[in-house]
């Protein structure tokens, strides 16, 4: 993503608030006006533009509509669809816009996910709907029809200095998540929180937070930010890191000054997810990919908590790439993450020293035919544990890093791409087929061929399934070469 800096903000025009006359958005609002409402676009779209993001996620506010009426106008538009009757929105479908009235919300009656609920008042002004809303910067409104920026809480003014700050202190933590958006905005926009919202984002409580929710905010950090780094420091600072503990213990683990002259773990971990932000490939079905990259550059370093020692005067971390895979797959199980991912992650964690290990050690191409079976099984690629590897390396004060030397990642990327197609899928040449026509009867016997069966096959490169067994089960027949 690019970032505007807020200091540009005055040079950019009002007139980037503004919708094509033929959209089908246009329409909707006049119609909205025709039925005596008044449609608002909100939030993000609105600060967005203002701070010349080209932004897609459009919020509209209906005023002055009984919710059966705002219902009936939308009707016209196609079929709709209500995506959460606890939170009062609206969506046409096939229209990607979300529909809701003035509300407040309330934490008396939180469902079981504990988000606040939501109770429509369409007759509220949007001075005091807004009031509900977490900062300034999202606390403004656009009227399509009239032009007409709506900022009762100066969210411009905090956007021109570069200010996050609470709309309202005493709704603020209706929403205990809020501090993890003040993270993410803090990453993504490059403002700085007022004591008052540090205060108030330090006293929030996570701990009844369905973690599927804190695990998107921390994605969202991740994945929209060019320095995820500042997010997470703000973390740090506001105590909000102690819900998120594998992270929090990072914090202080030495390392040994030769290779992190830049500090303990941390540190480093933070330099790593700015390196990674900037190796994000960024393009439409990317994003799996992405968010594999940056969680496995966050994580990567989770096993130094268990395995640093202090030998003979050296800082050591043995076998900390192995020890983090477990630690990695518990915190995203915690967190609800997909299993796909998970298998990612972990596998990205446990193999990132592999890039180094076989370039330094003059590896051969059996070992990058074993390594590339270990990563389609966690559907990973050669290219994907390269950048997280680039990342590690790149993300420290060493003369190398400072000068962007990364020479070893570069042969293993040739060495890796000298492999064929069939070599970098890893599909088994010899099946259970094969083994049953030599007579061995099925069950674990032909597991167990199988698995030397592979190993030949990593070992030999060959692609005939009657050579590969010929040599396992030692018939005495040459095999090629």
């Amino acid at each position: 993503m690019t970032k505007t800096k807020s200091s540009e903000l005055a040079a950019i025009s009002d007139r980037t608030l503004e919708l094509p006359e033929s959209s089908r958005l246009s329409a909707l609002v006049r119609a909205i006006d025709a039925a005596g409402g008044r449609g608002l676009i909100v939030g993000g779209w609105v600060r967005d533009r203002l701070l010349g993001i080209d932004s897609k996620d459009i919020d509209l506010e209906v005023f002055g509509l009984e919710p059966e009426d705002c219902e009936q106008v939308l009707g016209a538009f196609g079929e709709v669809i209500h995506v959460g009757r606890a939170f009062g929105v609206m969506r046409v479908k096939g229209f990607d816009v979300d529909v809701s009235l003035p509300r407040y919300e309330s934490r008396g009656d939180a469902g079981p996910d504990d988000a606040p609920r939501a109770h429509g008042h369409p007759e509220l002004e949007f001075a005091v709907a807004s009031r509900r809303r977490d900062l300034t910067i999202n606390s403004m409104a656009w009227d399509p029809l009239s032009g007409e920026l709506l900022d009762p809480h100066a969210g411009r003014h905090d956007l021109e200095r570069g200010v996050l700050r609470a709309t309202d202190v005493d709704h603020f933590g209706d929403d205990p998540l809020r501090g993890l958006r003040v993270a993410q905005f803090v990453a993504r926009f490059g403002m700085q929180p007022d004591a008052e919202l540090v205060r108030l984002c330090r006293a929030q409580d996570l701990s009844a937070v369905a973690p599927e929710r804190i695990f998107d905010e921390l994605c969202k950090l991740l994945m929209k930010s060019d320095r995820p780094s500042d997010g997470l420091d703000f973390l740090r600072t506001s105590d909000l890191i102690r819900f998120l503990p594998e992270l929090e213990s990072l914090i202080d683990v030495p390392q040994d000054p030769e290779w992190h002259p830049e500090g303990d773990v941390w540190t480093h971990t933070l330099m790593v997810v700015d390196v990674a932000a900037r190796l994000r490939l960024g393009g439409e079905g990317d994003e799996g990919e992405d968010l594999a990259l940056m969680l496995g550059a966050l994580l990567h370093d989770l096993g130094k908590v268990h395995t640093t020692r202090d030998a003979d005067g050296r800082i050591r971390s043995l076998g900390h790439d192995q020890a983090g895979g477990p630690i990695s797959e518990a915190f995203l199980g915690r967190m609800r993450a997909s299993k796909e991912l998970v298998r990612q992650v972990v596998a990205l964690v446990q193999l990132h020293l592999a890039p180094f290990q076989l370039d330094q050690g003059g590896a051969k191409p059996p070992a990058y035919r074993r390594l590339a079976r270990k990563l389609v099984a966690a559907s990973v690629s050669m290219e994907l544990l390269e950048r997280v590897a680039r990342a590690d390396h790149l993300g420290r004060t060493t003369p190398d890093a400072i000068a962007g030397r990364c020479d070893e990642l570069n042969r293993f990327l040739v060495r890796a791409g000298e492999l064929s197609a069939e070599e970098r899928r890893a599909k088994d040449v010899v099946l259970g087929r094969h083994v049953v026509a030599r007579g061995i009867a099925a069950g674990p016997e032909v597991g167990r061929v199988l698995e030397r069966c592979r190993e030949v096959q990593d070992e030999t490169g060959w692609r005939d399934a009657e050579a590969i067994l010929d040599k396992v089960l030692d018939v005495g027949v040459e095999a090629e070469s």
